[in-house]
């Protein structure tokens, strides 16, 4: 088993692997690097992973204070930070419609089957009279493009825990946690009456109910990110059908095949400039320690495997597996990904800046949105990450959006950052479930 890894992103070095497929692909060795707070950005690459249970795994759940009048999170110097819309309720991921009309999935999220790492939020939104009018996807329109929406009403409503949102052609695709449904869409409409038709049932008991969706640049399929059922498959295998995957479907549902898989909850999914790979974020396996396992975002191999559950960051054995269970010819061919952005973080929006509004180090690079640890002794995550992407390869992440936690030692946030999107004029908005808002980050004046 190997456990060097190299302690520079921008020196990974390749070997070979095969996918699934049985086509060749290249293996990276890991560049792993371990944030050294909230609120700095990683320090330098490890040249190991640390050991299994090297730190005793614990809970640590945030504590959601909320957002006083005024006060917003910290971007960049240069940029402003101001709220977009108001009176949100647990709003989790957004969608820009090619008109420049913005809508916002605003979700409650079920205790059943979520278990421990869902019940600081459930219990936030509950407490501050937030849990009615939620499974609902929410319109905004800025007619005279002031960052200011004129418009909020309600564009969709009597969803089951809705998420990932698409328009293609003359349908709105939703993605709620066990079905995909279509419905009859045409530009600019401001509401959605007619009957929708449900077009793919997925699997949505359990652990990790998003599901997130994008086309590809044809229009033609559309690719669904769909987490595990459980934290390391401890309920059965069995019970993991159609799960831990990137699937690929026809614009009706149909001729479903697996795009990649291993991929233990992978959320936010872009398409690379350039090179026009699928990239996703991933939300890694808990309770090895502080340290283990790190979230990542990667390019998306067509037939790959990445791991989950036998194995991480490539070959590293899982020591839960036991060894009846254990696959060894899966494990072979585990793909390392390409960027380690923290244990913990729950890193789930994911996007690629393909404007050129922001200053030029941040064009075509990686916005993360990190929702914060629930699991680690000192609380990680809570912030929007930013990789920058130099002719394609990546480099350091580093801090772009803070401020979401006050008090590290007290576990206090203001709230919890998820879905991450570029409007057209190239401001960014970021879904902040905990913390009931969205926020618009711009540039100069």
């Amino acid at each position: 088993m190997k456990n060097k890894i190299l302690t520079c992103l921008s020196t990974l070095a390749v070997c070979c692997v095969f996918s699934c497929s049985g086509q060749s692909h290249e293996k990276k060795e890991a560049a792993v690097t371990q944030p050294e707070s909230n609120e700095m950005g990683p320090t330098p690459a490890l040249a190991t992973l640390p050991e299994p249970y090297a730190t005793k795994s614990v809970r640590n759940f945030s504590k959601v204070i909320g957002w006083d009048s005024g006060h917003t999170p910290k971007a960049p110097e240069g940029f402003t930070v101001s709220r977009f819309g108001s009176d949100f309720k647990s709003p989790r991921w957004i969608y820009v419609l090619p008109n420049g009309d913005v809508l916002v999935a605003e979700t409650k999220m079920e205790p059943k089957g979520l278990k421990k790492a869902g019940e600081a939020l459930v219990g936030a939104n509950k407490s501050s009279g937030n849990s009615d009018n939620m499974n609902r996807i929410t319109i905004l329109r800025d007619k005279n493009h002031d960052g200011k929406p004129e418009l909020q009403d309600v564009f969709l409503s009597g969803l089951n825990m809705p998420f990932g949102m698409l328009v293609v052609g003359d349908h709105f695709y939703v993605a709620c946690t066990d079905a995909l449904w279509r419905f009859p869409y045409k530009e600019g409409d401001l509401k959605i009456t007619a009957a929708g038709e449900k077009i793919l049932d997925l699997p949505g008991d359990r652990r990790h109910w998003t599901k997130n969706i994008i086309t590809n640049k044809q229009k033609n399929k559309i690719y669904i990110a769909i987490g595990s059922g459980s934290n390391v498959g401890e309920d059965g295998i069995d019970k993991e059908a159609r799960r831990a995957r990137i699937i690929e479907v026809d614009l009706d549902g149909r001729n479903e095949k697996v795009y990649a898989y291993g991929l233990r909850n992978p959320v936010g999914m872009d398409w690379q400039p350039g090179t026009g790979v699928l990239w996703t974020a991933v939300n890694e396996r808990d309770e090895l320690g502080d340290d283990l396992v790190p979230d990542y975002i990667t390019s998306v191999k067509e037939g790959g495997f990445y791991g989950w559950p036998y194995s991480y960051f490539g070959n590293h054995l899982d020591p839960r597996i036991s060894e009846k269970d254990r696959r060894p010819d899966l494990v072979d061919k585990a793909i390392v990904p390409d960027v380690e952005v923290g244990p913990h973080t729950a890193s789930l929006g994911f996007m690629f800046y393909t404007k050129d509004r922001f200053p030029a180090k941040y064009h075509n690079g990686a916005f993360i949105g990190q929702h914060g640890s629930w699991n680690r002794s000192v609380p990680t995550g809570y912030k929007v990450m930013f990789v920058p992407f130099t002719n394609g390869k990546a480099g350091r992440p580093e801090d772009f959006l803070t401020g979401f936690m006050e008090n590290p030692e007290k576990n206090e946030v203001h709230g919890r950052p998820v879905g991450v999107v570029q409007m057209h004029d190239g401001s960014l908005l970021v879904a902040d479930d905990a913390g009931n808002s969205v926020w618009r980050v711009s540039y100069g004046k």
